[in-house]
């Protein structure tokens, strides 16, 4: 979503989005994963999105661009049907007010949904054989040879290209205050965007770097089939977000001197979950907390990684 976001706003000066509700989503495709308040919250914190339309319909027609003083519209290269099968940009494709973009290969809902309904740790082992998994490759098309050791079923595929067209490739000024935080940041969800936001709040002029580990790591401190999303993946969720600056991209589990020293980050910041101690079982937070620099921040948000697969799970069957 985030790379259709980016594409659709380079064509263009000004990007408004527009997000169906749960009642039409529910119509034309099937029960949403996130609430309609959810998913505006998340679109409106893209940092290539200008302004959202909530409650806007399935089907876009010219009235709508035109209630928006829209140019044209942006969608990607895959068609979106009606529930009776009609195209759901006819109208303004016949009127030349509509242009595509492309479609990222290797990941979608669908995709991140079938990986959710894999709760085995078997993604993050080279059993191909495990029978847990064999019984739930069906869910999503990808047989069992069709994964890489560490990024399970996903197959979407890293460039440096994609990195450079998300990241912001601003240094912090002078005057900025260097704010660090690390985590997995899985499935980035409105819980993450909260806790961004509070962080953002802390300074005048923040620049945040968010320090993501490793899918080892993860699988470490998170068991079962976590990330459902690799690194790689959880590198462009995270760069999309308006409040972050800057990517570590498989951070150390414990936040050091040398890497506090070499960003010279002023504040290093934790939400409310749980801190797990490292593999020799010390505070990775040790170091900062003894320079005074360590703050927790409550997002004011419930919402875990671990919810959004309960919910998965939950709708199983209509999955």
């Amino acid at each position: 979503h985030s790379n259709q976001l980016r594409q659709a706003r380079a064509m263009g000066d000004y990007l408004i989005v527009g997000v169906h509700t749960d009642a039409e989503i529910a119509k034309h495709k099937g029960p949403p994963v996130f609430t309609q308040e959810e998913r505006y919250k998340m679109v409106q914190a893209i940092k290539w999105v200008d302004e959202i339309a909530p409650g806007a319909p399935y089907v876009t027609t010219l009235e709508t661009l035109d209630k928006y003083n829209c140019d044209f519209c942006v969608h990607g290269d895959d068609i979106t049907l009606t529930i009776d099968g009609k195209d759901t940009y006819e109208e303004v494709k016949a009127a030349g007010r509509y242009r595509e973009c492309k479609r990222t290969q290797g990941v979608s809902t669908t995709d991140l949904v079938g990986r959710m309904l894999l709760m085995t740790k078997a993604h993050h082992s080279n059993i191909d054989e495990d029978l847990d998994y064999r019984k739930h490759t069906d869910n999503f098309g990808k047989g069992p040879k069709g994964h890489s050791p560490w990024t399970g079923v996903s197959q979407f595929l890293q460039t440096s290209r994609k990195i450079i067209q998300f990241a912001s490739g601003k240094e912090p000024e002078p005057e900025d205050t260097v704010i660090y935080v690390a985590g997995a940041f899985d499935l980035f969800h409105i819980g993450h965007v909260a806790f961004l936001e509070k962080v953002h709040q802390l300074a005048e002029k923040p620049y945040i770097i968010v320090g993501l580990h490793f899918d080892q790591e993860v699988n470490r401190y998170k068991g079962k089939n976590y990330p459902i999303m690799n690194i790689h993946e959880r590198t462009l969720s995270v760069l999309a977000c308006r409040y972050v600056s800057e990517v570590v991209i498989g951070a150390p589990y414990a936040v050091t001197a040398d890497l506090l020293d070499h960003f010279k980050v002023t504040l290093v910041c934790h939400g409310m979950t749980e801190v797990v101690l490292d593999k020799d079982g010390s505070d990775p937070y040790q170091e900062p907390k003894r320079r005074g620099i360590f703050q927790l921040v409550d997002s004011g948000s419930d919402l875990t990684t671990d919810l959004i697969v309960q919910r998965i799970i939950k709708n199983r069957l209509v999955f």
